[in-house]
């Protein structure tokens, strides 16, 4: 399977609602880049990641197209290891995480969707084949909005099969993250899954003081209480907060979540495939997670993750993202009674609709 082309091209993606959270303010749309790698034999995997607004989507654009790309053109395909190890390395001294887990994810995306066309095998079952029923819940990104709005977004969600949902919290005050996990607690019952996400908002301090506030709402976790650097206060939260955490969506290397795990820092690992530099390490984490006796979740790109969490043993929660794209696939994700259904299609099975994302390509190359 020689590599004779790859075109990438980078979009922007308007959100049908303006979104919100503690760190990044209103979200009016996102960055999408995709690569496009073509084979000798005929075969073409396509891989995305993407950035949020309009920060760092013309980077890692460029790092696929002028330095990553034609590292590629004539190597094997098949050989996904070391092509990973060999663009990792080709780029570490400016890279070593950031944009370069970025647009490494793209093109490992796309080498692993050549893989599973050229078997014909859906990405689950290629990866492992564990189960394709996996547990989802909705990603609320309302930070902003009214209790009345919060609430009827829930139902909404509920109406769309979903059967745990998130909520984010990082008000100016604690007192009205409080007041709105409890209507929400009261609007859903006592028994229904619900997950809080901070954002990185507060400081160590602040953090434990709000779980401690938050433990009697019954949370699955409390996902990123502080920014994802600090280990050592992680694992404060994790031991004086009482709540279990999550994190992972702004690691971009596996030795992040060693880090986190060596410290008995974190409940559920939540690798993001996009963000992490694709399906080559997001495995090594949930397997690093797995020896640790560590369920994995997941941040973001649920099309392409439902797969990867099916694939696995010790999945946990699929998170089906505020930043969808349902508008502009074939075949968005199906969602039945709480359930996220990994197709049966070969590779990850995401068609594009390119003519519907042509008016905002932003950036292209052939």
């Amino acid at each position: 399977m020689k590599i004779t082309r790859i075109r990438t091209d980078h979009f922007r993606i308007p959100l049908p609602v303006v979104l919100s959270d503690s760190t990044h303010g209103d979200i009016s749309h996102f960055g999408l880049i995709t690569a496009r790698i073509e084979t000798a034999d005929g075969f073409e995997g396509l891989g995305y990641t993407y950035s949020g607004g309009d920060i760092g989507g013309t980077a890692i654009h460029a790092l696929i197209r002028d330095d990553l790309a034609p590292l590629l053109i004539g190597e094997d395909a098949r050989c996904i290891e070391r092509l990973w190890e060999r663009m990792w390395w080709h780029v570490h001294f400016v890279g070593r995480g950031g944009v370069a887990s970025f647009a490494l994810a793209a093109l490992d995306i796309a080498l692993w969707d050549l893989r599973g066309k050229a078997h014909n095998s859906p990405w689950w079952q290629l990866l492992g084949g564990h189960d394709p029923r996996v547990p989802v819940y909705a990603g609320g990104i309302d930070l902003q909005f009214s209790l009345d709005d919060l609430l009827a977004q829930s139902d909404d969600f509920l109406a769309q099969g979903f059967r745990a949902i998130k909520m984010k919290v990082g008000r100016e005050r604690l007192s009205e993250d409080l007041d709105r996990v409890a209507a929400m607690r009261d609007h859903l019952g006592p028994d229904f899954p619900l997950m809080a996400d901070a954002n990185m908002h507060w400081r160590v301090d602040e953090a434990i003081r709000a779980a401690r506030a938050l433990t009697s709402y019954s949370l699955v976790w409390l996902e990123e209480p502080t920014i994802p650097d600090d280990v050592t206060g992680h694992a404060r939260i994790a031991r004086e907060g009482g709540v279990p955490i999550a994190t992972g969506e702004n690691f971009h290397t596996v030795y992040e979540f060693q880090q986190m795990i060596a410290h008995g820092a974190i409940s559920f690992p939540e690798p993001d495939v996009a963000t992490l530099g694709g399906v080559t390490p997001w495995r090594k984490v949930a397997h690093l997670a797995e020896t640790h006796n560590l369920p994995i979740t997941t941040h973001g790109v649920h099309d392409l993750q439902v797969h990867l969490l099916a694939a696995i043993p010790n999945s946990s929660y699929l998170e089906a993202h505020g930043f969808g794209l349902d508008r502009f696939i074939r075949h968005p994700l199906r969602i039945n009674d709480g359930v996220a259904i990994a197709p049966e299609r070969a590779g990850h099975g995401v068609e594009f609709d390119w003519e519907a994302l042509r008016n905002m390509n932003i950036e292209q190359s052939s």
